[in-house]
């Protein structure tokens, strides 16, 4: 049977493979003016056939199902169903989604949508309900179902057989990876995290970064090739200012290091200040910027070495979230700019307006400015380009933007304009597409924008380093300095307290704001990252405590799923599936984490009403554990948090 061999999959072992980092250099990011970017986009640029691709990657999605995935196996056997039911209704997808336990495991809602489409035509129903328990009796035979039945207006709840359920067993032996989603493209960008150079990485990049990063692995593990950009803020009017103040603090500025320049923070707000207060300054930053954009050797190097500074500083922050991604930031685009804007303007699609080109985008009160008042580009311009590069270049089918919600109607309008280039097919549910992915505010406890005391906004790393200490300060407290190696404190420190900054923020609904506190992030008890590491390093005690070699349980042993809440553990498991490609889906990585805790809390009803060591069932119920811990460390992985494996 296809499920069979989806459950075993989860059971392989720990999968957590390390995370990395990597950076191109800017020096191969920056091709000058003079490189063919001209030519290669009038020889790519009206490349897209948008159909044929929307057609290949349909195609695609049917033939790779996800032997992992109830949901899909579910509505295979509904599908047979409905063709029976109502034949000369072609193309009626079935709506199958999970539903509470009261009326059964899954749900087809198909009933009420076919009775409006063939009510008033000749057939034998009555109303939903008779349609409903129509498609109840057309449903095949299947070892999956152990009973069916039909409730209000033709909902049919299926309950899954415990026996079927049981066979998940197999997955231990096969790995999870055999449960990963099949989603209906190959490739995606996912542009993340996005710091402005010479500016210090702070909370308000938390966010981008840790979403971003969840999007990109849930994607990964669906067999998407994810091209992860840093479109990070490296080039622009202020870097004229950041050179000059480079060339007057550090008259040997080419053997500066970042030591030397100390807290980028405070180099850029005295280069801010002293250009708002000195105009002959301010005068030498306005020529360094012309002198930079057209290649001056003296600049550019300035250039590049205050990006190499302020990169080795978001080096150490990625290195800590365990964040891998590829610096391709706005001046890689730069050389794009003049040649998609030509394209865009010879669509039509550019005006001139008070001495700026414009792009008059429909619905929108303001026009989208691809070119200023005094010539320069700006960031719709670069968009714009990155957007061209990447669908034609890149061969993206998805393009992710994880920004704060402020930035919506940018991308609405670059996405509108996009379509209007015939770039994106016009409708939404169609590749290649681009998405914005927004999200909310992180607050303080008085529910303002998350500050120091003295009104600066939080440095990123002072709140990992904040995070890791009160993490190592309660296992101190617990007598694990005793128990354990310093290597062990430290490590388990900072899995801990990292996890604790990332779950407490993935949790929420993305799009909302939430509330940044230390005390409740780094609680043990209730939905806490915290919570779920000492619940899994529990199950990972229960295992060794029994003696058993769990390996060997996986090939001769067998789930037997007799008890209510084994049953119940065993049905969420065979969930993880459908949850990640929901989580993909609809990009909201807090599905994922509502499962993980659901999962953990099952597994607590199952160990406090189901003895495992020393029991009749002790081999199945071990594997059950094993099943639980493997499911929660592919979840941990995801999610960008290090599990822990004693407490």
């Amino acid at each position: 049977m296809i499920v069979a061999s989806s459950l075993a999959a989860l059971f392989l072992g720990p999968v957590s493979p390390s995370p990395f980092f990597s950076f191109h250099r800017l020096s191969h990011l920056h091709p000058s003016p003079s490189l063919p970017a001209a030519d290669l986009l009038r020889a790519t640029s009206r490349r897209l056939i948008l159909a044929s691709k929307v057609q290949s990657v349909s195609t695609m999605a049917k033939e790779e199902q996800n032997v992992g995935n109830v949901k899909q196996q579910l509505a295979k056997l509904f599908e047979s169903a409905l063709n029976a039911t109502v034949p000369n209704e072609p193309d009626v997808e079935p709506l199958v989604a999970a539903c509470t336990a009261k009326f059964g495991d899954y749900q087809c809602n198909n009933a009420m949508g076919l009775w409006s489409k063939i009510k008033g035509k000749q057939n034998e129903f009555k109303g939903p309900p008779a349609v409903g328990q129509a498609i109840m009796r057309n449903l095949p035979q299947s070892e999956m179902v152990e009973s069916c039945s039909v409730a209000g207006p033709g909902f049919v709840n299926v309950v899954l057989s415990k026996n079927w359920i049981a066979k998940s067993s197999k997955m231990l032996i096969d790995g999870i990876d055999t449960w990963a989603p099949r989603l209906a493209i190959k490739r995606a960008v996912v542009d993340f995290s996005s710091p402005n150079i010479a500016k210090e990485m702070h909370v308000g990049h938390l966010r981008s970064t840790i979403i971003g990063d969840t999007l990109a692995r849930m994607l990964e593990f669906s067999h998407v090739e994810v091209l992860r950009r840093n479109h990070v803020g490296d080039w622009g009017t202020q870097f004229g200012m950041l050179i000059e103040f480079l060339f007057e603090k550090f008259p040997n500025w080419e053997d500066v290091t970042e030591t030397a320049v100390g807290d980028l923070q405070a180099f850029y707000k005295a280069s801010k200040q002293r250009f708002d207060s000195d105009p002959e300054f301010k005068e030498k930053a306005q020529k360094a910027v012309v002198r930079l954009q057209g290649g001056e050797e003296r600049y550019r190097r300035a250039w590049a070495q205050i990006c190499e500074i302020s990169r080795n500083e978001f080096n150490r922050v990625y290195q800590c979230l365990g964040v891998h991604i590829e610096e391709k930031g706005e001046s890689f685009y730069n050389p794009y700019i003049p040649e998609v804007l030509k394209e865009l303007t010879s669509k039509n699609l550019v005006e001139d307006s008070q001495g700026a080109r414009v792009i008059f985008i429909e619905g929108f009160n303001i026009p989208l400015i691809v070119v200023k008042s005094d010539g320069g580009f700006n960031y719709a311009s670069t968009d714009l380009a990155a957007l061209w590069y990447r669908l034609n270049e890149e061969k993206a089918e998805w393009i992710i933007y994880v920004t704060d919600v402020g930035q919506q109607q940018h991308f609405d309008m670059v996405f509108r304009a996009a379509k209007r280039a015939g770039w994106l097919p016009a409708e939404d549910n169609t590749y290649p597409k681009a998405s914005h992915v927004g999200f909310g505010l992180v607050l303080g406890e008085d529910g303002k924008r998350f500050r120091t005391r003295n009104t600066e906004v939080v440095r990123l790393v002072d709140l990992l380093d904040e995070a890791k200490s009160r993490s190592k300060t309660a296992l101190i407290d617990r007598g694990k300095d005793v128990e354990w190696s310093e290597e062990e404190l430290e490590q388990t420190a900072e899995a801990v307290g990292y996890g604790a900054v990332k779950y407490a923020d993935l949790k929420n609904n993305r799009l909302t704001n939430y509330t940044f506190n230390f005390d409740q992030m780094l609680n043990d008890k209730g939905n806490t990252a915290v919570y779920l590491l000492y619940a899994h390093a529990r199950i990972c005690s229960i295992i060794r405590k029994s003696g058993k070699d769990v390996e060997e349980l996986k090939n001769t042993g067998a789930i037997v799923l007799d008890h209510a809440d084994e049953r119940a553990l065993g049905l969420h498991l065979l969930q993880f599936s459908e949850i990640v490609e929901e989580g993909c889906t609809n990009l909201l990585p807090n599905v994922l984490c509502e499962y993980l805790y659901n999962l953990s809390e099952n597994f607590t009803r199952f160990y406090s009403n189901c003895q495992v060591v020393g029991s009749a069932e002790e081999t199945s119920r071990l594997l059950l554990c094993e099943a639980t811990a493997t499911v929660m460390r592919k979840c941990f992985h995801l999610l960008g948090i290090v599990p822990v494996y004693k407490i």
